[in-house]
């Protein structure tokens, strides 16, 4: 028993530490790109097309807050509610959209790369709080429960879209160092926006399968990026453990 135990703690260690490393790489890679937009850049549009790159910053700034918002509240806050009525995936996005919309109306006026500084702030304050609460129930969506390390996964995949959202809106391209572990997060964190809803795993063993293309996909935006090889053979074990987190 205590071997069994030991070897499940050295398994949860690893989760987490791959999962917060994809996370923290997904805030760096926002603060980077923010850090080379000026004020005319700041008005680019997005591939998000109600915000430009400037409210994109106030969004990142807002929705790291409603994070610790449904930490602190899990498994009864506003989010988890939301989910537990089990609505179609487009009836969810437009009661987030709304609330997008609210939050951002109430920001406080200030410029984007304020925003951003408030967002790498709330966003690693959030990492820092995880592994104490990491297998506790955050949320529930149609008998699918989400614990505290399948929203961090969730949270993770959300950086490194906007980290894309800001490239494109700066006119080059994005992809994250680790998309198996991006793919892996959304899996875990978004059972309502499924990146395939069937083939998954046949897809997966394919070398034209990108685990990237498919987070992109799932969230409506456009493939950018192709999977070589290599990397095709990383993207294999993704379907297999899914569920687990």
């Amino acid at each position: 028993m205590e071997r069994t135990r030991a070897v499940d703690t050295a398994a949860l260690q690893r989760e987490q530490d791959l999962r917060l490393a994809a996370y923290d790489a997904g805030v760096a890679a926002i603060c980077r790109l923010a850090a080379r937009f000026d004020d005319a850049s700041w008005a680019a549009p997005t591939p998000c097309p109600e915000w430009r790159a400037c409210e994109l910053a106030a969004h990142l700034h807002c929705v790291a807050d409603d994070f610790h918002e449904y930490l602190d509240d899990a498994p009864v806050s506003r989010y988890a509610r939301l989910m537990a009525t089990g609505a179609h995936r487009e009836k969810l996005e437009r009661k987030l959209a709304r609330q997008n919309a609210a939050e951002l109306a109430a920001l406080s006026d200030t410029t984007p790369a304020e925003h951003i500084a408030a967002f790498a702030d709330a966003a690693r304050g959030y990492a820092s709080r995880l592994r104490p609460v990491w297998q506790l129930p955050h949320h529930q969506y149609r008998g699918t429960v989400v614990t505290v390390a399948g929203m961090a996964g969730a949270a993770c995949a959300e950086w490194h879209l906007h980290a894309s959202d800001l490239a494109t809106a700066l006119g080059t391209d994005y992809r994250p160092a680790d998309p198996v572990a991006v793919l892996a997060g959304w899996l875990a964190g978004m059972p309502h926006m499924p990146p395939a809803p069937a083939g998954l795993a046949e897809r997966a063993h394919s070398h034209a399968y990108d685990p990237w293309q498919a987070v992109l996909a799932a969230s409506g935006r456009p493939a950018r990026s192709a999977l070589n090889p290599g990397q095709a053979q990383a993207a294999k074990g993704v379907t297999s453990s899914w569920r687990s987190t």
